[in-house]
């Protein structure tokens, strides 16, 4: 088993990328899932915090080409999040953008623009909510990861290579 980078810990990479309908594995690596959702309280209290290991594990996944598991995890993180708090808005346009990785990587463009086009809907919507705590949102690079969005969805047609890394985001 591989281990992460740093940021995430001790905790382990799933054993394979599951990509539905492939015929390489049979399933997901539901056990390696299961240590990493168990992080996530019932309920986050006000907002989720930038540095929660299950929220930065999520990210990790995506930018290591686990999309699936990505959307698991952040999914899980999401669920947790206060109703109505930007941080629900900003996962859900992570869950998206892993979404539309998983569906570059299965060689649905089409279904993979259409998944960022929301995602840039979900930003845009949290660029006009007030900011202004500690939360993930309030940390996170939105308008550079909305930029990259808009940039990939300029293209004719999108393509494996054009996969959307949360890390990216940070480094323009």
């Amino acid at each position: 088993m591989t281990a992460p980078p740093s940021g995430a810990g001790h905790l382990p990479l799933p054993r394979w990328a599951y990509v539905p309908g492939g015929s390489d594995k049979a399933g997901a690596d539901y056990e390696t899932l299961a240590q990493i959702t168990a992080l996530v309280p019932p309920r986050f209290g006000g907002y989720v915090p930038a540095r929660h290991p299950a929220l930065r594990y999520g990210l990790m996944l995506n930018d290591h080409g686990y999309f699936w598991e990505a959307q698991e995890i952040l999914e899980a993180v999401w669920a947790a999040a206060p109703q109505g708090g930007r941080e629900r808005i900003l996962l859900r346009a992570c869950i998206l953008i892993a979404t539309a990785n998983l569906r570059l990587r299965m060689q649905k463009p089409h279904v993979a623009s259409r998944l960022l086009g929301e995602a840039l809907g979900e930003l845009e919507a949290l660029g006009v909510r007030s900011a202004g705590g500690d939360g993930f949102a309030d940390c996170f690079p939105v308008a550079a990861l909305a930029a990259l969005i808009k940039a990939k969805l300029g293209r004719p047609l999108l393509a494996k290579a054009d996969l959307v890394a949360f890390a990216a985001a940070g480094r323009t």
